[in-house]
């Protein structure tokens, strides 16, 4: 009996990577076209605002780049409930335990989105101060009198999506990010242009229409709360929302290091704009390019990193080991799959995926199309680095660790990858070829030392 039930174990524990690899994939997808859709309504503005003028165009995106740090700070506080609620739920604590973390996450959303608004109140001034022309300056802060009162819905949403996600129920907020995105085109055009009955707004017109689309997301997200019977049983948006000390403190200690690396891995891109800036015409246009690809493709490995947080985080509130480093590798193998594929398609035809952003076949842009032909290539080694950092980092904050990570990410973003970039870009004839280099130097870094820090958990145990 003994003897034939070996064989038995050993196929169930062969087949472990298989069934692990399936359940991540299946919270992962939905993940995944969810986030394309929010980077689609951002594209869609934009778009929108170049119909405009070139004028609204500028003015929308100096606008959102000011808003954008604070608004990604505050999705890493937020975004800490989903390792904190999937923790819970391995753990088999009770819904009112999971309800109360969900509300410390939906104060914290309204909190920082009115610490947001009254910053902004002062946008126009500090663009100003910072040597923007006074006409964008003037049109920044009339885009944002439209579209910085989205933040408050929009940390909502991602708040309710992160309890979501650890209850293994992504599909809302893939719907929610599909309307979403239709509604924002349509709204977009009704109000900037006064089409469908609706005054003609100008640039403030996007701004509203995206603080509608988001509020829209929000909504939908509560309708699914109350439709699906499982999280209408569960009451985790029922009012009154009270703060709860112990947790609070608890959804801060680990989201504000999250939301702090988030900025820090996208202000060393956004410097390397700055810094393109300063190289050449060619260079920022080239630098534009390659960056919107390797955006694109990066949605995938964040999407795999956002499921391996929750799988992680119900192993680890289960206490059951060999079930954390199942599931952090699985999704790390899933991702590694992804970079190869999407490395491999950069490497083979970098000519066709810069081809729907510029005229490759016009004389003008030859010089535009060889630089980002030249990063695009250097995007697929981005892709190995850049895929697996996202991934561990997701797999680390599932064991509720983000501090040590965001001193890694200090080091490798900060501390040497952009000191190379500049090194190369200005003092050798390499230029914007040099700046992606140092980049993909800092995100390697980035990697080995995220790579290790695993390594180092799981050979302890994970410990608290």
């Amino acid at each position: 009996m003994g003897a034939a039930a070996r064989p038995t174990r050993a196929a169930a524990a062969d087949g472990w990577l298989w069934r692990e690899l399936g359940a991540t994939l299946a919270l992962g997808w939905p993940i995944i076209l969810a986030n394309i859709a929010i980077n689609v309504m951002t594209a869609t503005d934009f778009m929108m605002l170049g119909r405009l003028s070139p004028h609204a165009l500028a003015a929308g995106s100096v606008g959102f780049f000011l808003y954008q740090p604070l608004f990604l700070l505050g999705i890493g506080v937020v975004a800490a409930l989903s390792p904190i609620a999937a923790a819970k739920i391995g753990g088999g604590q009770s819904p009112a335990a999971l309800r109360r973390a969900t509300h410390q996450a939906l104060i914290s959303a309204v909190f920082v989105a009115v610490v947001v608004w009254i910053v902004l109140t002062w946008a126009t001034p500090f663009l100003l101060a910072i040597g923007e022309p006074a006409d964008v300056a003037r049109d920044a802060g009339v885009y944002l009198k439209g579209f910085q009162w989205g933040l408050a819905p929009s940390l909502l949403f991602f708040a309710a999506r992160s309890v979501f996600a650890a209850l293994e129920r992504p599909r809302p907020a893939l719907v929610a990010g599909l309307v979403a995105v239709a509604f924002n085109a349509l709204a977009n055009y009704a109000l900037i242009f006064g089409k469908l009955g609706m005054p003609a707004l100008g640039i403030i017109g996007s701004g509203l229409a995206t603080t509608l689309s988001q509020a829209l997301m929000f909504a939908i997200l509560m309708a699914a709360a109350l439709i699906d019977p499982r999280m209408r049983a569960l009451r985790l948006f029922a009012l009154p929302w009270r703060p709860a000390g112990a947790e609070l403190a608890a959804l801060w200690r680990l989201g504000l290091p999250i939301g702090v690396m988030i900025v820090a891995e996208v202000g060393v891109f956004a410097a390397a704009t700055l810094t393109m800036g300063l190289i050449s015409q060619t260079a920022i246009e080239a630098h534009t390019i390659a960056l919107q690809i390797a955006s694109l493709a990066f949605m995938v490995p964040l999407g795999l990193g956002q499921a391996a947080t929750v799988r992680v985080g119900h192993a680890y509130g289960a206490g059951d080991l060999q079930a954390i480093s199942r599931a952090g590798w699985s999704a790390f193998i899933l991702t590694a799959m992804f970079a190869v594929l999407s490395a491999a398609t950069m490497i083979g035809a970098p000519r066709l995926l810069v081809a729907p952003f510029i005229d490759i076949s016009a004389p003008a842009n030859a010089g535009s199309v060889g630089l980002a032909v030249a990063l695009v290539k250097i995007a697929a080694l981005f892709q190995v680095f850049d895929c697996s950092q996202a991934t561990l980092a997701n797999m680390l904050r599932g064991v509720h660790d983000s501090r040590i990570p965001l001193i890694i990410a200090l080091v490798g973003y900060w501390a040497i990858g952009a000191p190379v970039a500049l090194a190369l870009g200005f003092a050798t004839p390499l230029g914007a070829v040099g700046v992606w280099l140092g980049l993909a130097l800092g995100l390697a870094v980035v990697a080995i030392l995220l790579m290790s820090r695993w390594l180092n958990k799981e050979r302890r145990g994970f410990p608290v």
